[in-house]
């Protein structure tokens, strides 16, 4: 959906009351605390009404009578009346506070585990500095308003219905009077809220794209450096900025109007009803008493408004944040296994694809009838051009993505019809690119599964030539990594990353060019390993050096997305087709 489509004619998002109403259906999970707050902010406001009020009988008929030991006990009354007040407000806000952490909790672990839920089309398609600023700003906004903004707003719409009642009992004449410059509040507001809602969603987005711009910039500053394009990033990141603070300074210059422009009508309003209050006073006998209250709740009468302008800010910009929240909670996830899907259990590694054709995009087709069949045990390369279609092979295995027609079989059986979780236990794939968490050594091995022992761990390390430099690091397998391996060279981070999949012992290995990020000494290491863990697993393995295939059992020679060869290295060699002509240029280039 276009940016411009989230809104209507008049400003407003279309989703923004549903997505306030979404909201607080986070907060009903607690219930019981929401009744105690709602107790505690009637009784706070009713000790500020009473509080109030108190003075009507405090000069009525004890100032001005002259009763001053009455006075002295009425006045520790009062007191009394607004400790209780204070009490309530402060235990209100506690319990408001751990209900609204409460519910930012349950919101960040739905927003993450539908993270966990997205198929890998949503990353590949989404910065990753954008999703990250909704789990921080996005967040911290909602946050914000539902520890701070909605109590109040609760509070100040309770005592501005309390103040009119008051009025009214008080002097209805003065009410209406008071009612003169209600009309002006209430319309300057909703032209203000119709101005300024759009800008605040506009704000969250651009700080969102802001994010995640920086983020890549960070993790690419090498690339920036080798080709020197600092004053390229420099000026695209002043052009985001700029965008940033043209979207905040609106959303600020409008809501900003709101409160400056309530108080000014609040003293008007004050000023007219002193003046007809008086001259009640004069010449209809209106109590002074009365009247001092009166002239009390109305000045508190514009304070909730001027309090509900105050928090239109904070509100607004949450209603911003939860919006974006739910836009991710409400994606599409991973498509449901179905009702039969099975689980494998003893799976011997027979891989058969038929006929598969598959696009990323569905006018662009990436794969075109490719038909093969790795039996238990057999290691098969597939080899080919950059575009060619041997990483998207790999990913349809796992089903990272869907095929669009064809048949993709494990052991005779349709991977549809395969419980995802038990296809991928299946397989273990090394890629060309490495990701290492933060973490120990060993619990990064171990992450290709988790019940395996140190003695494991040990076990798969030493098979894949990642023992020895383990051993050489400051503590060893509990040596702790951080920022993705940075204090690891490129070449040990991979081997971590074999290790891995080693650790997983699975019948099926995907390699996507395992050893591309390896220099020739740890190549020839690695190789040796690479070996004995293919040993009886079906392996499917995609290398940009050629030599390092010429002992699996069958090639698969991959061209625009078609399989054109396929045999042994020696076979393909005496054709003198395309597998020939890339052997003989890396040949050519290597010599």
């Amino acid at each position: 959906m276009a940016h411009g489509d989230k809104y209507k004619a008049d400003g407003k998002p279309i989703e923004g009351r549903k997505t306030f109403l979404r909201l607080m259906s986070y907060l009903a999970c607690d219930k019981k605390l929401l009744s105690v707050i709602g107790f505690l902010i009637i009784l706070s406001v009713v000790s500020g009404l009473l509080g109030s009020y108190m003075i009507r009988p405090i000069i009525n008929d004890y100032i001005i009578p002259g009763d001053y030991t009455g006075l002295v006990k009425v006045l520790v009354l009062l007191g009394a009346i607004y400790l209780v007040g204070v009490a309530a407000t402060y235990v209100q806000y506690r319990l408001l506070n751990k209900i609204g952490q409460r519910t930012v909790t349950r919101m960040r672990t739905d927003l993450f585990r539908k993270m966990e839920r997205l198929p890998l089309k949503y990353f590949d398609t989404h910065q990753h500095g954008d999703l990250m600023s909704r789990y921080t700003n996005d967040i911290d906004q909602v946050s914000n308003a539902l520890t701070d903004s909605l109590s109040d707003m609760l509070s100040s719409a309770l005592m501005l219905v309390g103040i009119f009642c008051l009025m009214i009992y008080i002097s209805p004449i003065l009410t209406l009077a008071t009612l003169i410059t209600v009309p002006l509040m209430f319309l300057s507001a909703k032209g203000i809220v119709s101005r300024s809602r759009k800008y605040f969603k506009a704000q969250q987005d651009v700080l969102g794209e802001t994010n995640g711009y920086a983020e890549e910039m960070i993790s690419g500053q090498k690339v920036i450096k080798v080709f020197g394009h600092e004053k390229k990033v420099e000026a695209d990141f002043d052009e985001l900025n700029q965008s940033l603070r043209d979207k905040s300074q609106k959303a600020q210059f409008y809501s900003g109007m709101m409160m400056p422009l309530m108080q000014n009508l609040n003293t008007l309003n004050y000023v007219i009803i002193t003046i007809i209050g008086a001259l009640l006073a004069i010449f209809r006998g209106f109590d002074v008493g009365g009247l001092a209250a009166f002239l009390q709740y109305s000045r508190q009468f514009g304070r909730p408004i001027n309090e509900l302008a105050s928090l239109y800010n904070s509100i607004q910009a949450a209603i911003a944040g939860a919006e974006r929240i739910f836009q991710i909670i409400d994606e599409e996830p991973e498509l449901q296994d179905e009702v039969a899907a099975l689980a494998l259990t003893d799976v011997k590694g027979d891989v058969k694809m038929t006929d598969v054709y598959f696009g990323y995009k569905p006018e662009k087709l990436i794969l075109k009838g490719v038909s093969f069949h790795a039996k238990p045990g057999v290691k098969i390369a597939l080899v080919g051009e950059t575009g060619a279609g041997k990483t998207t092979i790999l990913n349809m295995l796992p089903r990272f993505f869907d095929i669009k027609s064809g048949e993709i079989t494990i052991d005779g059986y349709p991977i549809q019809k395969i419980k995802r979780e038990s296809l991928r236990k299946s397989m273990a794939i090394v890629l060309q690119d490495t990701h290492l968490f933060t973490g120990t050594v060993c619990e990064n091995i171990r992450f290709g599964r988790l019940d395996a022992t140190d003695e494991e761990v040990v076990q798969a390390a030493k098979l894949t030539a990642a023992h020895s430099f383990i051993k050489r690091l400051p503590q060893g397998y509990n040596t702790l990594l951080e920022n993705d391996g940075a204090n690891l060279s490129q070449g040990q981070r991979q081997l971590l990353n074999i290790a891995r999949a080693a650790v997983a012992d699975p019948p099926i290995l995907l390699l996507d060019e395992a050893t591309s990020n390896i220099d020739t000494r740890s190549e020839l290491l690695i190789q040796k390993g690479l070996d004995q863990l293919m040993e009886g697993r079906t392996s499917l393995i995609i290398a940009h050096r050629l030599s390092t295939v010429r002992n699996v059992d069958r090639i698969l020679v991959l061209d625009h997305g078609q399989i054109i060869e396929r045999g042994s290295h020696q076979e393909l060699i005496a054709q003198k087709g395309k597998y020939y002509s890339l052997y003989q240029e890396q040949f050519d280039e290597f010599s």
